[in-house]
């Protein structure tokens, strides 16, 4: 695939595990970073939800696409908004997608967490990669910044 993205095989194992790590985040269980992200069909209209991890640093907080432009990208660039959960706690936010210059630092932080173990694979990058690598894999890993957040306690 264009800029390095290997296209997201959805397995009955995958389904599971994300089954499973939706359980654990819905009740507030699992590492801090991760939520689960609700968008709304673009085309069905229907609610989607995903586990996601989130990128937190004094630039801003940012979701990642490891595995390129799937289903929840899609909804979430023709709404502009969604909502996180994590324990009892929902937040309502609005997104803007960032530069691929802006992300390209954003990837980085991304892949040096130990989740890289599970996305890594889907990024031709590596701990030599330069900036510019990171910069030139952005338009196949989108990124948004989260711009305006509500929190609701459910």
């Amino acid at each position: 695939m264009a800029n390095g993205t290997r296209r997201l095989q959805m397995t009955r194992l995958r389904r599971t595990a994300n089954a499973v790590i939706g359980g654990f985040l819905k009740y507030g269980y699992g590492p801090p970073e991760m939520h689960l992200l609700t968008t709304r069909g673009a085309k069905s209209g229907f609610l989607r939800t995903t586990p996601v991890s989130l990128v937190e640093n004094s630039r801003g907080r940012f979701l990642v696409a490891p595995y390129g432009p799937v289903g929840w990208v899609h909804n979430i660039r023709k709404d502009g908004f969604a909502t996180l959960r994590r324990g009892g706690w929902i937040e309502l936010i609005s997104v803007q997608e960032v530069s691929s210059e802006r992300a390209g630092p954003v990837l980085r932080e991304y892949l040096d967490h130990p989740r890289a173990v599970v996305v890594g694979p889907h990024f031709d990058l590596g701990p030599d990669s330069s900036e510019a690598d990171y910069v030139e894999a952005a338009g196949g890993h989108p990124v948004f910044e989260i711009v305006r957040s509500t929190m609701i306690r459910i």
